[in-house]
């Protein structure tokens, strides 16, 4: 399941920073990355994180991530592998029994992953975006604390 997920987190990564716009291309990118996966494997796994074609600026149908209506991409593209080793998190805010945290594109899923199976007593359960993360937290909790112990499960928080 850990090779799954580490191929998913790559495809979203590479959906993120490149424009792709072919199965074909996509399983070239996955096996420059170490992933040696069968068309009908990346059909299922682009069904699973429900990925969908728009025009890009330049018109021509590319990959797209869920919810994204202005996809960014990033202007000079690295290896997966490179983007996975850099934490995405970058900043949390609370609001009564809600935490908001931004991340980078496509870190959402695996950084609300990694809360929800963190061991952490005091948060009910996330809900996770592209780049967005909302957490609920039990009542009363101290913020600070939460921060604390979220930084134990998320790197470079």
């Amino acid at each position: 399941m850990k090779e799954k997920n580490n191929r998913l987190e790559a495809l979203k990564l590479l959906i993120s920073s490149q424009e792709i716009g072919c199965q074909e291309d996509l399983l070239k990118a996955l096996s420059v990355e170490g992933f040696h996966i069968t068309q009908a494997t990346l059909s299922r796994d682009l069904k699973q994180l429900k990925v969908a074609k728009a025009a890009s600026i330049n018109g021509k149908y590319t990959y797209v991530l869920p919810n994204e209506t202005m996809y960014k991409r990033i202007p000079t593209p690295r290896m997966a592998r490179e983007m996975m080793k850099v934490s995405g998190f970058l900043s949390v805010s609370y609001s009564g029994n809600l935490g908001v945290m931004k991340t980078r594109p496509g870190y959402a899923s695996s950084i609300a992953y990694n809360i929800d199976n963190g061991g952490i007593e005091e948060i009910l359960g996330t809900i996770s975006g592209n780049d967005t993360i909302f957490i609920a937290f039990k009542e009363p909790y101290d913020q600070e604390e939460m921060t604390r112990r979220m930084q134990n499960v998320i790197s470079q928080m």
